[in-house]
């Protein structure tokens, strides 16, 4: 048998496969046959030969969504003329109302239903988030004045695991109204330290979001 000469173009036919049939069908409904009628002329052996199951495509297809994420955060990280805390603002915003969280959140298991996917949640919110997005962002946030706080690691990591877990109705769900109440207790408690940066336009992204969220 011929050898592959390009595999990372398999990688990327099958991950771009199975992202298409996520978003349309649901992890759950979408099985491996259906990404290999979806991949014409690509066999099951050559999918299993870099997945070995289904939950690896999945995980995969995680990855690659967050290093899509990555590269618009850092762009915000790197922005001029922005003081630190303006900066903190606007990630936020891309992590709530970026459009594609809605279609992910279609695709996903539901996560305290398969406690791999919320270990993963949980790697990224602390070691990449937080330590390459959140606590620089704090820091800058320190020199220019706008944030004033002496624990800038510890901040950067509760910010990020109470939106990515304890604020996302994709591992808590929740009704409406115990949204409203756990967002202005997060708005409420971000003013009390001097860090304000949860507007009332982001609540409106979070019941969207709540609106595709698995019970």
């Amino acid at each position: 048998m011929a050898r592959n000469k390009y595999p990372e173009l398999t990688v990327e036919r099958i991950l771009d496969a199975a992202t298409e049939l996520f978003f349309e069908k649901g992890y759950e409904n979408t099985t491996i046959q259906d990404i290999i009628d979806a991949l014409d002329g690509l066999s099951k052996g050559a999918i299993y030969h870099h997945f070995k199951s289904k939950e690896e495509i999945i995980i995969a297809v995680t990855e690659r969504m967050n290093r899509q994420m990555d590269d618009q955060l850092f762009e915000i990280k790197n922005q001029r003329g922005l003081t630190g805390l303006e900066k903190l603002r606007k990630f936020l915003i891309l992590a709530i109302e970026n459009p594609k969280q809605q279609e992910f959140a279609k695709a996903m298991p539901n996560l305290l239903k398969n406690p791999k996917f919320l270990a993963l949640q949980l790697k990224s919110s602390i070691y990449d988030i937080a330590v390459k997005v959140i606590e620089p962002l704090i820091r800058e946030g320190i020199e220019d004045g706008t944030i004033k706080t002496d624990y800038p690691k510890e901040l950067s990591q509760t910010i990020i695991l109470l939106i990515n877990i304890w604020l996302n109705p994709f591992v808590f769900y929740c009704t409406e109204e115990e949204l409203n109440r756990k967002y202005l207790f997060l708005q409420s408690l971000m003013e009390g330290i001097n860090v304000p940066i949860f507007g009332d336009e982001n609540l409106a992204h979070l019941k969207q979001l709540r609106n595709f969220s698995k019970e």
